[in-house]
């Protein structure tokens, strides 16, 4: 009986973690490929200074995850992401600056949630920038633009 309690919880736990969805860095050019090729929702996470300073990508969302002080609220960034996708299993590709954040939601999202095709953009806004990619300027009049 031991022997199979310890077989049983040994085999689930091993399942999960075969089964486990995995978060997936992509370079600029990959994301490009999928926005175009796969319409894959591009979201970028970052504050509404940061979308100011750097621009954002072209055909993206802005959607604020985290607050100045780092805190989040999951439930309404995941019911206002939902509104944003075409089909439930599209694939999402998250942007921030330089990709900590966008990694942080980004497992968040595949390891907790289980979500499936989460992507996110390697060096975030940084790499992006520095490869010359277009970026959306939109100044407020509160913000000084480069």
């Amino acid at each position: 009986m031991k022997f199979n309690l310890f077989f049983f919880l040994t085999f689930t736990f091993f399942s999960s973690l075969i089964s486990a969805e995995e978060l997936t860095n992509l370079s600029a050019k990959q994301l490009l490929s999928l926005q175009k090729n796969e319409k894959a929702l591009v979201v970028d996470i970052r504050t509404e200074r940061e979308w100011s300073a750097t621009g954002t990508i072209p055909n993206s969302h802005k959607l604020q995850f985290f607050s100045a002080q780092g805190n989040y609220d999951t439930e309404k960034w995941l019911a206002d992401l939902n509104k944003l996708k075409s089909s439930p299993d599209q694939a999402i590709i998250l942007v921030c600056h330089s990709g900590g954040r966008s990694g942080k939601v980004g497992k968040l999202l595949t390891k907790q949630l289980g979500m499936k095709n989460i992507y996110h953009l390697s060096n975030g806004m940084m790499s992006w920038v520095k490869e010359k990619n277009p970026v959306n300027i939109k100044c407020p009049t509160q913000f000084a633009c480069k």
